[in-house]
């Protein structure tokens, strides 16, 4: 985007990068930043205020900051960053994109999502142009004049009221410092009425002392004055209800009133954090420091607030016990499977099905004891993945549900052990594997295709982003996506089905559901009813296109299944129970399949 560019001279200091078409003062900012320690929900904090702004008619796209080196998060261990969360243009970014896009029902593009690796890189770029007119190239004001045309290009693409601004990790960490410093300078430059700085801090709990204790919030509060940036709201992380003189100590400390201090507890789902911070009044107070009460909508409101109490109500009034069985060699660290843990959430609330979880360690898995490890499995999830540990208990396991008729659901890494479990057992291949990890197996029948292998040195052969693929009609894929023809999944891989193979696999009763429109490429394969209940796999990752309110049809599909392999009836196709019109989620109108292209 072209930007005209207030340039620090011998004259003046004053160093504004403004896009063009930028209007200061028609978008707004709301500000989040972490105290204490990171992991406290500053995503979910920031995602849920922008919903009930959504809901009341405002446009808001969310930005997140991090302060690592790296360009995006496709390299990041998830031991150590929990998922990558792969958005529609192909951009590798942190897992709260996949909670700003669940929450407000977005589709989220590059522009929302920044490194300090993008920020330095640009700015490095634009010395070598000589952009910056000889001068001496320093953090401040260049490096957070960056940061600042950042933003301001974001409000000027996305056209919106308010952008919503998650600085990752907590105040004090050094690689952040220049992210608060830009956002304090912004305020300046944009106007105190332009700007809601919001602190979420965590009250901690010692068990050998039992009550809540808020010094170390009060202490990292003061940081936070201390790099210039007075929070307007405080919200309390704690696992119980911060009390009330917890919240007089740190209101009092931080100089905010007590209505503007909050308590973020613990809840049984982050769909409820919208409701908690309309009833403590969060969004009234942020309408009205910024000015925005023209733009809200009453009636879109009341509509959006039922349509999504009544998700919780389902939620809540869930009855049915399934157990889905995640196998896997991340199942110590949740973080690596929230996209997948959401999914279920949303597909087990459409049918009243109360999901649970079993994470199961592939490493320890073997075709003699999967009978004892999945007995009380009613469906199984083979997730992403990659390298060798772990391998050989994934295709016990899929041999396994394939043989004894458990739901079965295969995404990326999943799909490629089922083709291999089925190329061995059902082609008698013996010695069938992936080059990945053999590649001098026998029969490769997961490999590189011929044009991937070209530009393996290149670096540019993975399969990133989302791609239209066509469904084969009359599969139960089709069913699933109501008969539509194309739908648009998102994807994050490099092997494929070799084409070599596929004849023979086919011959032996594996269809192949979804492919590529214009090259040999298998994106979804699955077993006809005649054969198994339901065993379907992607190449795809289908949990990244999953809604609270638009469930992803293949976990649908997997969660009716299990429901009924463990002995509850349920009739007709993927509809709920629930009397006719009385379901919102957008599946249920006979009238709109616009979900089939999710």
């Amino acid at each position: 985007m072209l930007e005209s560019l207030r340039l620090a001279s011998d004259d003046t200091e004053f160093f504004t990068p403004m896009p063009t078409g930028y209007e200061p003062g028609r978008t707004k900012y709301v500000v989040v930043f972490g105290t204490v320690m990171s992991g406290l929900g500053k995503g979910i904090f920031s995602s849920s205020l922008a919903k009930i702004l959504q809901d009341k008619g405002a446009t808001v796209t969310p930005v997140k900051l991090e302060g690592y080196l790296n360009l995006d998060s496709g390299t990041l261990n998830p031991y150590r960053h929990g998922e990558v969360f792969v958005l529609d243009d192909g951009m590798e970014c942190d897992m709260d994109l996949g909670t700003y896009e669940r929450m407000l029902n977005l589709d989220l593009s590059r522009l929302n999502f920044c490194t300090s690796g993008q920020i330095l890189s640009s700015v490095l770029d634009k010395e070598r142009e000589g952009r910056y007119l000889g001068r001496d190239v320093q953090m401040i004001p260049h490096v957070t004049g960056e940061v600042k045309l950042r933003l301001r290009e974001l409000a000027v693409v996305a056209q919106a009221d308010v952008v919503f601004v998650e600085i990752g990790g907590t105040v004090g960490d050094v690689e952040n410092a220049y992210f608060i410093e830009a956002v304090r300078e912004m305020s300046y430059e944009e106007g105190p009425e332009n700007f809601c700085f919001v602190a979420l801090t965590y009250v901690v709990e010692p068990q050998i002392l039992g009550e809540q204790k808020s010094k170390p919030a009060q202490v990292s509060l003061k940081l936070l004055n201390a790099a210039g940036i007075h929070p307007y709201i405080i919200a309390c992380r704690a696992s119980a209800p911060v009390t009330k003189k917890v919240r007089e100590k740190i209101a009092l400390f931080a100089n905010v009133p007590m209505d503007r201090v909050f308590s973020m507890h613990d809840c049984d789902s982050v769909y409820v954090v919208p409701e908690m911070l309309r009833g403590a009044g969060i969004d009234t107070a942020v309408t009205d420091l910024l000015r925005i009460t023209n733009r809200i909508d009453a009636k879109a409101e009341e509509i959006a607030r039922t349509t999504w109490n009544d998700y919780i109500a389902r939620f809540r009034g869930a009855e049915h016990p399934v157990t889905i069985g995640i196998i896997g060699k991340y199942t110590t660290v949740r973080d690596s499977y929230a996209s997948i843990i959401q999914a279920l959430e949303h597909a087990g609330t459409h049918f009243g099905a109360k999901v649970a979880i079993e994470w199961v360690d592939s490493s320890d898995l073997t075709y003699a004891n999967a009978a004892r490890k999945l007995e009380n499995i009613h469906g199984v999830i083979v997730p992403g993945g990659f390298g060798t540990r772990g391998v050989d208990g994934k295709i016990a396991c899929i041999r396994h549900v394939r043989e004894n008729n458990i739901p079965y659901l295969g995404i990326c890494y999943g799909m490629q052990l089922a083709v291999i479990e089925y190329a061995r057992h059902a082609c008698d291949l013996t010695g069938a594997h992936s080059t990945e990890l053999e590649p001098d197996c026998p029969h490769p029948v997961i490999d590189l295709l011929p044009e991937q292998k070209k530009l393996e040195g290149l670096g540019g052969n993975m399969r990133l982003g989302g791609y239209d693929v066509a469904i084969t009609p009359g599969s139960i894929t089709a069913t699933l996506f109501d008969g539509a023809e194309r739908v648009r999944l998102r994807f994050r891989h490099r092997y494929e089905v070799n084409p070599e193979y596929i004849e023979t696999l086919e011959k032996a009763g594996l269809v192949f559901s979804c492919k590529s429109p214009e090259h040999p490429i298998m994106h979804a394969l699955e077993l006809p009813a005649d054969q198994h209940p339901f065993f379907i796999a992607t190449q795809a990752h289908p949990e990244l296109a999953s809604r609270p309110l638009r469930p992803q049809p293949m976990f649908l599909g997997l969660i009716r299944a299990a429901m009924q392999y463990s002995g509850v009836q349920i009739s007709g196709g993927l509809e709920c129970a629930r009397p006719k019109g009385e379901c919102s989620r957008e599946q249920c109108d006979p009238v709109d399949s616009s979900h089939a292209s999710s």
